[in-house]
């Protein structure tokens, strides 16, 4: 035993002496790539596995979520995680995974309360990803648990328990034991690199589908969707006798726009367009006349005040600075002077 561990020992010594000048060789040949730092690899490795690994030291109460939750979620999935236009239902539909049209919500679809925790973290708000402290999410996290029923209202969701909430659909993932189902590796007939589009825009991963009200499929071409959807608006206003939509797109606008209007308008293209450039939740449509006219009898000073610090009405909820808290009141302001002057 003691001669074996020996051989293999020396082996490593000598493999190590080989390999080890030839990697530096190769790295001086080529030229190109770095050595990822420590902070680096810390910003990458963010997952959360499912028995919690990789969960920071944290903890949040439902109560304070239900508060975060109604800024920060509620305009896009609804005050009671029903959702909103077409964004993601996120309560209920438990019982419905065997029907043609399942609705796959935390409480009927996801497997651990883990990936939960990992996906608001990494990815929410939609507006603002990363955004959240761990505190928030650990918030936030809890309430959406106690949306589906899984916890109670006076539930605390920490770090040491998160991995023992069990889901209800837990048993439902699991390795497909059918002899015709397994998934054999293609490695011939590949696709020319050459020929392949990669977009990295937000318009290139959101289903444009999202931003069209009405919109009854994900698109295969974003543009070719988004013009589909608008001819479909056009031909129901039309039956109806109303003349084509001309109130979604940021081409309409007045001749002269103010400086302070012009500012605006990359603020709304980046952080507005995603609820204004559609109605979602009640928002008023940019360049919607007949939407923005009572809004427009208001003091601009009380349309920017609502749209930083945040605003229900009855047709709707603003978050403040529609959970872009990255924003400043300025930038949030320019872009509120935007939308009005586009309908004056």
């Amino acid at each position: 035993m003691f001669r074996s561990l020996k051989k293999v020992v020396l082996a490593s010594i000598i493999g190590a002496a080989i390999t080890t000048p030839l990697t530096a060789v190769a790295a001086e040949k080529f030229g190109f790539g770095k050595t990822a730092t420590a902070e680096e690899i810390a910003g990458w490795d963010i997952d959360i596995r499912p028995d919690g690994l990789g969960l920071p030291p944290g903890e949040g109460s439902v109560s304070e979520g239900e508060a975060l939750y109604e800024q920060l979620c509620a305009t896009c999935h609804g005050l009671f995680g029903e959702g909103e236009g077409r964004w993601p239902v996120l309560a209920g539909g438990k019982g419905t995974l065997t029907e043609e049209r399942p609705t796959k919500t935390v409480g009927s679809y996801w497997p651990y309360a883990s990936t939960l925790f990992d996906y608001i973290r990494r990815a929410m708000p939609f507006t603002a990803p990363r955004s959240l402290t761990d505190e928030q999410v650990y918030h936030i996290t809890a309430y959406v648990l106690y949306l589906n029923e899984i916890v109670d209202d006076e539930f605390v969701l920490t770090h040491e328990n998160l991995a023992q909430i069990e889901m209800p659909n837990k048993d439902g993932f699991f390795v497909d034991p059918r002899p015709d189902a397994q998934n054999t590796r293609c490695m011939k007939d590949c696709a020319d690199p050459k020929t392949m589009k990669i977009e990295g825009t937000l318009k290139g991963i959101t289903p444009v589908g999202h931003f069209i009200e009405g919109a009854d499929a994900p698109a295969a071409s974003h543009e070719g969707q988004e013009e589909l959807e608008r001819e479909k608006e056009k031909a129901r206003k039309a039956s109806l006798g109303m003349e084509g939509d001309d109130t979604h797109s940021s081409d309409t606008k007045p001749a002269v726009l103010s400086a302070k209007a012009q500012a605006g308008k990359e603020t709304f293209d980046n952080a507005c367009k995603a609820c204004h450039g559609t109605g979602i939740a009640g928002s008023p449509k940019l360049g919607d006349h007949e939407a923005w006219a009572p809004r427009i009898k208001q003091d601009l000073s009380v349309l920017i005040d609502h749209a930083v610090k945040g605003f229900s009405g009855s047709s709707g909820i603003m978050p403040p600075k529609g959970g872009r808290v990255d924003l400043s009141d300025e930038q949030v302001a320019e872009a509120v002077v935007y939308m009005v002057e586009l309908v004056k």
